[in-house]
């Protein structure tokens, strides 16, 4: 059972008890920000955190405080260790592991105060670390260190020899927007470098986990202490939440190109912005302006769009445009401007991001939140409304959905008006607290093959025996058995990403050499080859370069309008300069997993007769549309609807299940698609679909991995190009099918064909 401390908020006596127990210099800082009090988690933290011996998960809302519940116990506890009088071992004494470098630098800024009364120095390291500050870590490693999981990688291939002596005092780990980790790529990448660095320093560290969005801990208790899950200590937040809501779901129909009066010579029909998009963009313009907002697309290239058509919309009323862009492929530059603008609160900024703006970075209170297109989940939804209603003002959040527009020819899909479903849905389940799982169920091959190179560059060759035990069977891959790790060194031996020696030593083979050798190895997922945008000398930010990109042509980047002047190859640069028209680039996004919970309560809004209280006029009429189309394709009783030569599926599940039905009908011989909800069965009746469904529900549920045998695109993370075809099957079962759950819907499907 995992161990859950009791709240403290009701007893000043316990609170004042936890707040003795810090050190003198942290109590000072206490006194300097104007504390009060400790708050009910901070409380809570101190004991089980300073006593150096239990991991530790902190959950609470966002600027609850539980950044500083993780730091002031520990740097109490550093204090006291330097205070004693003894010799202070060299090495770092505290690590801190963030997702993302511009938490580091806000991390950085905010514990230089705290771990300079207490005698501490503070270090980060990231990519954007250069010079002194960076040699700082390798020539007189002490207290604490910020860093993301591809420096910390790029530490143990490039200073394997020194970890030892870099951990060698390290007492305590922290990891931040855990969430964000777990089921991720990038979440075993970490698992594993935490494991070998208590290999390299031959004894167990306390981990202490931060997030804001945890429903069910046995996923969160278990991603921070592989296989000792249950002995965690659980810190969820007691303070209550009298946060007041303000919710608005917005609904708008596309009905075409929008042109402006006047429009520039050079912009065609395709780079004018559609009359929803504009409707959107004025909505926010007079809602918005003269206060400091976020505003989440489902896109960088819809981040572009809508601050080129807020920019336009402030010409056109001769005003400040008071909006600007923030997503990952901006310079750091025009990153840290923005985040400077909204952090100040002098100058009235709102920032069109994507998720870049979604977790902890201090950005001030933010006046409101807007969300455009339909989220993918409730916990990104629920990370993003936390970042309104600081200082006693209530939560702002609007949700702008956009529907397409019908007529006789249009799809069910469409009628359905599913895009404004989903939005609901999901604003309802946030309302109920509820929260999708994780997905824990990928095997993270491509993650082991970086681990497998980076152990080998560590140590410079190891044995197969090694690797298995540090990786799989005492490490975070424990799902891979001894077969398929032997079968992945055979693969990888066949790439010539490792070799053998004659004593049996394996070391980097021709490719593996090239990959340890470029700066792209450290990371755990995928990068697309970029190019620098230039304008003036200065650096806009990066683009992918897989499609076609020509001089002469137009583009929306940084919320301005651009033209392609010249494009050096060698040094992967792009010159622009300031034109009329443009159009957004082309991101690649692989959208978002739909959870089970999301689909069903979709169901239940269509069979319902509530209209929520948040919605517009014109979302009050997509509502009525798609419970009239809902109900005149009898979706209630049926979940298949014939539709010319076709006939489609309505699972009413997540996307594992969605994907695994379609993957068995098609393996049983009919041709099938997935679009979002629904599954489309191309030139097929229903008895024959009948038929193919009957005969799947009379077997046992397939094996996973034969199943997944018949996919004939399997390559999805970094290095699955270099698995053969079996584990490349095994591991796509993992993590995308589920012929069980397939198995039972497709029973509930038949069930209802033979009702309807």
């Amino acid at each position: 059972m995992m161990n859950s401390l009791p709240s403290v908020s009701d007893d000043p006596a316990e609170i004042g008890r936890a707040f003795d127990r810090l050190d003198g210099s942290v109590k000072r800082w206490i006194w300097d920000q104007g504390w009060t009090e400790l708050r009910d988690t901070q409380a809570r933290a101190v004991a089980p955190i300073l006593d150096g011996q239990l991991d530790v998960i902190i959950s609470a809302a966002t600027a609850s405080g539980k950044t500083e519940a993780a730091w002031l116990p520990i740097i109490s506890a550093l204090a006291a260790q330097r205070s004693e009088g003894g010799e202070v071992l060299a090495g770092v004494k505290a690590l801190y592991v963030s997702p993302l470098k511009a938490l580091i630098n806000d991390q950085y800024n905010r514990l230089q105060s705290l771990c300079e009364l207490a005698g501490l120095p503070v270090n980060r390291r990231h990519g954007d670390v250069v010079g002194a500050e960076r040699r700082a870590l390798s020539t007189a490693p002490d207290g604490v260190l910020l860093i993301t999981p591809e420096s910390l990688e790029a530490l143990f291939v490039l200073q394997g020899t020194h970890i030892p002596a870099i951990f060698a005092s390290l007492s305590y780990v922290v990891i931040d927007e855990m969430h964000s980790f777990i089921g991720s790529e990038r979440g075993a990448q970490l698992q594993s470098l935490l494991n070998r660095i208590e290999l390299a320093t031959r004894r167990r560290i306390p981990r202490i986990g931060l997030s804001a969005t945890f429903a069910d801990f046995t996923a969160a208790s278990d991603f921070i202490r592989p296989n000792y899950g249950p002995e965690v200590c659980i810190i969820d937040s007691a303070d209550t939440d009298t946060t007041d809501l303000q919710l608005q779901l917005r609904g708008y129909v596309d009905a075409g190109k929008s042109f402006d009066a006047d429009p520039p010579p050079d912009v065609d029909e395709d780079e004018v912005h559609s009359v929803d998009k504009r409707a959107i963009a004025e909505h926010l313009f007079n809602t918005l302006r003269g206060k400091d907002n976020l505003v989440f697309a489902n896109s960088r290239a819809a981040v572009e769009a809508y601050t080129d058509l807020l920019e336009q919309i402030s010409v056109a009323h001769r005003v400040p445009n008071e909006f600007m862009p923030h997503h990952g492929n901006l310079s750091k530059q025009f990153r840290e401007d923005v985040e400077r603008r909204l952090k100040a609160g002098d100058t009235p900024t709102t920032a069109v991001c994507t998720s870049t703006l979604e977790m902890g970075i201090d950005i001030g209170s933010a006046d409101s939140v807007a969300q455009i297109g339909a989220p993918h989940s409730v916990s990104a939804l629920r990370q993003r409304l936390g970042r309104s209603g600081r200082r006693g003002q209530p939560s702002v959040l609007r949700i702008y959905v956009s529907e397409p527009e019908i007529d006789s020819r249009t799809n069910i899909l469409d009628r359905l008006r599913s895009d404004l479903f989903q939005a609901t849905a999901i604003v309802e389940l946030m309302l109920e607290k509820w929260y999708e799982p994780p997905n824990v169920a990928g095997l993270h091959l491509s993650t082991l093959i970086q681990q497998v190179l980076s152990v080998i560059a560590q140590h410079s060759g190891a044995f197969a025996k090694q690797l298995f035990s540090a990786l799989c069977s005492n490490g975070p891959f424990r799902h891979v058995t001894a077969e398929m790790f032997t079968q992945l060194l055979r693969d990888l031996a066949e790439h010539e990403i490792i070799t053998q020696s004659t004593d049996g030593t394996l070391l980097p083979g021709r490719i593996g050499e090239a990959l340890l050798n470029h700066y792209s190895f450290y990371a755990a997922f995928q990068s697309v080859e970029e190019y620098r945008l230039m304008a003036d000398s200065r650096v806009l930010g990066t683009i992918p370069v897989d499609y076609p990109i020509l001089v002469g042509s137009m583009m929306i980047f940084a919320g301005k309008r651009w033209r392609v002047v010249a494009i050096d190859a060698p040094s992967k640069t792009i010159q622009l300069t300031r034109a009329a028209g443009g159009k957004a680039p082309v991101f690649h996004s692989s959208g978002g997993e739909i959870a089970d919970g999301i689909r069903q309560k979709m169901r239940h809004l269509y069979e319902s007769d509530c209209v929520p209280a948040y919605l517009d006029h014109e979302s009050v009429q997509l509502v009525q549309q798609g419970r009239s189309t809902y109900r005149q394709y009898r979706l209630a009783t049926g979940q298949v609807v014939q539709a010319g030569n076709d006939c489609i599926i309505f699972p009413w599940r997540g996307s594992r299940i969605t994907n695994t039905i379609s993957v068995m009908l098609t393996v049983g011989g009919i041709k099938t698609g997935v679009d979002g909800l629904s599954i489309s069965c191309h030139d097929v009746q229903l008895d024959e679909l009948y038929a193919a469904l009957a005969d799947i529900s009379a077997m046992d549920p397939p094996d996973g991995i034969e199943l997944a045998s018949e996919v004939p695109m399997k390559i999805f993370d970094k290095n699955d190009q270099f698995l053969g075809e079996r584990l490349l099957s095994q591991a796509y079962a993992a993590r995308d099918l589920d012929p069980v759950g397939a198995t039972d819907a497709i029973s509930l499907i038949l069930d209802s064909m033979l009702q309807d």
